[in-house]
């Protein structure tokens, strides 16, 4: 399942996906049509900053100036279901990736402990942005009934993975 759902993202799709906390909806972070199809899909205000799922540290701190205390905690909490906000590196020039949010002083990360998301950040190689399945606004939706009732007739999915029901 992670290789597929690494082509869909890959070719600039949305997938859903459970994580640590909740059914996530992901996107490659470096595609800005796929980012404004999450925006889309959850009717949600660009003014409201997405997060980003990295595979490790290394990938962190290409996104985000990271000091010696915060990457002590950061490695005291990561991977897992923490999401930090942290000081959005300053790119120079050309040729750095289009990563979403650099227009943003702040950058949302995390590295998942999720088994299937740390494969599947592995296969794209590249940060994820994600937000809860959701209506903004509204709860967040746990099931795949729920997902499915809400959001299969949107053709702004490329793949919908169920994990079973998600308690938190």
């Amino acid at each position: 399942a992670a290789a597929e759902a690494a082509a869909v993202l890959k070719r600039g799709g949305v997938v859903i996906c459970p994580t640590d906390t909740v059914y996530g909806f992901l996107a490659d972070a470096s595609n800005k049509k796929a980012v404004d199809n999450i925006y889309k899909l959850k009717k949600r205000p660009k003014s409201n900053p997405l997060s980003v799922f990295v595979s490790d540290m290394k990938m962190a701190r290409e996104l985000a100036e990271i000091n010696e205390k915060q990457l002590k905690m950061l490695k005291k909490y990561w991977p897992g279901k923490y999401t930090f906000i942290l000081p959005r590196r300053k790119f120079a020039g050309v040729g750095h990736p289009g990563i979403y949010g650099l227009d943003k002083k702040t950058i949302g990360l995390r590295i998942p402990k999720h088994v299937f998301l740390r494969k599947l950040l592995k296969e794209v190689g590249k940060p994820l942005v994600q937000t809860s399945v959701n209506i903004s606004t509204q709860d967040a939706l746990n099931s795949p009934g729920q997902i499915i009732a809400t959001f299969e007739k949107s053709k702004l999915i490329g793949l919908i993975i169920d994990g079973g029901d998600i308690k938190n």
